[in-house]
């Protein structure tokens, strides 16, 4: 069994490094996927309200017999949910639908920018915060304009920004922003939605280290300091998608990987969406 590593928030809270993404994983299938993922060594799955799945979550954290404390769970308030009230509603539900006493991290799924709501939802979450009912508060698919604006209203620094990233779509300027506002990023859809099996350029780092190309992408995360959450309902894939600790990416290889790079979203832009 492996184990991920953890990395230090800004609130003195750890996360595990690499975690479960549920995303379009049905709740039936859901509790499964999590009994797996934790007996393979996650400690860590990441799920929303929107995946509809919370509930199935909850019950595989439940199948194994793990401390609490051992297990990070992170879920999102959606988009139609955004503004102070409703925020505390919809955490009510998932919380609910977890079986658990608290999260481990809250995030704003997207920053709907056109309900122009989305301090008012992050206010709810310092008050979730400061309650205890979620240990760490964070946001997920924000620009910098957006960051800009809730640091500038609000009190608490998100601890982590979850955005699209992969080979094609590197963020350097989103990570640079995050890392100096001693914010974490996550990266959704990390092998951009399957993209990367079966790349060439890939295939053949993969070939060096006896690795695939999902492994050579989740380790290429992990080298950038980022926090990765591939997705899988596989159990062997579950399993190698965490099986990237005995082995590491050279200087020249990062760099071949980085040349990949042509800013291709698989997803929307958070400007346009909500």
């Amino acid at each position: 069994m492996t184990a991920s590593p953890r990395l230090l928030m800004n609130d003195g809270h750890s996360i595990p490094q690499i975690g479960l993404g549920v995303y379009k994983i049905a709740d039936d299938l859901a509790a499964d996927a999590v009994e797996v993922a934790l007996n393979a060594g996650y400690r860590h799955i990441d799920t929303a309200a929107l995946y509809e799945n919370e509930a199935g979550v909850g019950a595989g954290v439940a199948r194994v017999a793990l401390p609490r404390e051992e297990v990070f769970v992170t879920t999102k308030v959606w988009n139609s949910d955004h503004g102070y009230d409703a925020t505390l509603r919809a955490f009510d539900d998932s919380l609910a639908k977890l079986g658990l006493d608290y999260v481990d991290l809250y995030l704003i799924h997207w920053p709907a920018p056109k309900q122009d709501r989305y301090v008012d939802t992050y206010r709810a979450l310092e008050t979730l915060r400061s309650e205890g009912r979620a240990r760490s508060i964070g946001v997920s698919n924000f620009h910098a304009h957006h960051l800009d604006r809730l640091l500038a209203e609000t009190d608490v620094v998100p601890v982590l920004n979850q955005i699209e990233q992969h080979p094609w779509l590197q963020q350097s300027e989103m990570r640079a922003y995050d890392a100096a506002h001693n914010i974490l990023t996550e990266a959704w859809s990390p092998l951009a939605r399957g993209r990367a099996i079966g790349n060439s350029l890939l295939d053949d780092i993969g070939a060096r280290h006896g690795k695939s190309a999902a492994q050579v992408v989740i380790r290429w995360h992990l080298q950038l300091g980022t926090i990765v959450i591939p997705k899988s309902v596989t159990p062997s894939r579950i399993q190698d998608n965490i099986d990237v600790f005995d082995f590491a990416l050279t200087a020249d290889e990062m760099q071949l990987i980085a040349s990949l790079d042509s800013g291709e979203r698989t997803g929307k832009d958070p400007d346009e969406l909500g």
